[in-house]
């Protein structure tokens, strides 16, 4: 089956956050980015989230 433009951009967009996210979390963890705030990693966490529940929902309830 074949993703639409549409979902294939959300698909990336969650991949995308979640991986910056995972990333930049770690290295706070290891005192790498130490003067990131915790905010903008949540703020990361809940954009891959929400992309990741787009891309659900185009998949399962538009279809287009």
């Amino acid at each position: 089956m074949s993703q639409s433009k549409l979902n294939r951009r959300f698909t990336q967009g969650f991949g995308i956050f979640l991986g910056v996210a995972i990333a930049v979390y770690v290295l706070r963890g290891l005192a790498i980015l130490t003067f990131i705030p915790g905010g903008v990693i949540g703020l990361l966490f809940l954009l891959a989230l929400f992309f990741g529940l787009l891309s659900y929902a185009q998949t399962s309830w538009w279809r287009f």
